[in-house]
């Protein structure tokens, strides 16, 4: 039986997640639910969540990047992250730990200032080297062992959302964007686009 980290406490989670500048997501499993739906040509179809994608969409709006880090490659994840506005997409990187230290190099963020959500064992090194590792309700159990933060919901339903709305929330951002989404429905009813 592998013996788990012990995990923070809610103080010490939120003083992690309130020096989160950068989020990290793997794609399957994580952003979506892990399902490959292949037809004869190849990779048609995989499922993404909209509140996790609105959650990443939030966190830009007030100042907190996202990124996508995975080791398959697939033209609908890149369709996906542009349109999420998210700050990079990195595929085919099978070496996740190195692939994240460049990442982190080019957006000149210190890796304690990083958070990094994964379900699977690839995912380990990335999760070793940032201030804030994560992972949805159904990582396998080494991940969620090694984890900072499990979230309740399972990848693809909603657990990247939770990751968003902890570090949002832990930063004292959350209300910004509470505020800013008002302001945008208000405008969107009085010009007829609700």
């Amino acid at each position: 039986m592998i013996e788990a980290l012990p995990k923070p406490t809610k103080e010490e989670l939120n003083a992690r997640a309130a020096r989160v500048r950068l989020l990290v997501f793997d794609c399957d499993g994580v952003l979506t639910d892990g399902g490959l739906y292949y037809g004869s040509d190849g990779e048609l179809m995989k499922r993404f969540d909209v509140k996790d994608g609105h959650a990443l969409v939030m966190a830009r709006l007030v100042g907190l990047p996202a990124a996508i880090l995975t080791a398959r490659t697939s033209s609908i994840v890149d369709v996906r992250g542009r349109e999420l506005g998210l700050a990079a997409i990195l595929q085919g990187k099978k070496e996740k730990g190195p692939a994240l230290d460049e990442l982190l190099s080019q957006f000149s963020i210190p890796a304690e200032s990083c958070a990094y959500m994964g379900d699977d064992l690839n995912d380990l090194g990335p999760m070793s080297r940032v201030g804030l590792s994560a992972c949805p309700a159904d990582a396998v159990v080494e991940v969620r062992q090694e984890a900072h933060f499990v979230a309740q919901s399972r990848g693809g339903h909603g657990a990247a959302r939770e990751l968003v709305e902890l570090c949002l929330k832990a930063s004292g951002r959350w209300e910004d964007v509470v505020g800013l989404m008002k302001r945008s429905e208000s405008k969107s009813s009085r010009v007829g686009l609700k």
